[in-house]
């Protein structure tokens, strides 16, 4: 009888687990197709260029060329620029001191001239 119950028992998880299920879910994932606007291109392809050459090939053209003197014009233009602002903040700086120095002279002339008055 054990044994009966026990051939039952193993007969029908066998046919349960080998038994073909079919889940809502399951089946809705494996339909749904994404179409991509893009394409994959295969690096072993025949038009494949590697990376290293196809950098080599933008940075000679003359769009990529005429970019990097654009490049080196500006910054060349902005050092002068800022040596000009520089020379003018000095100048400016030494006017300033001269103009000070010249106030505090005529402050130091004009005070012993206004102690002799008050003395006599």
């Amino acid at each position: 009888m054990k044994n009966l119950l026990f051939a039952v028992f193993v007969f029908s998880t066998l046919f349960t687990a080998c038994s073909k299920k079919e889940s809502a879910g399951f089946g809705a994932e494996q339909e749904l197709k994404i179409n991509y606007d893009t394409t994959a291109i295969d690096s072993f392809s025949t038009g494949a260029v590697s990376v290293d050459i196809a950098r080599k090939i933008r940075m000679s053209s003359p769009q990529y060329l005429d970019s990097v003197k654009q490049a080196v014009k500006l910054q060349e233009e902005e050092k002068k620029l800022k040596e000009e602002l520089e020379k003018e903040n000095k100048q400016k700086q030494e006017e300033e001191k001269k103009k000070t120095e010249a106030d505090k002279k005529q402050k130091i002339s004009e005070a012993p001239a206004g102690n002799e008055t008050k003395t006599n």
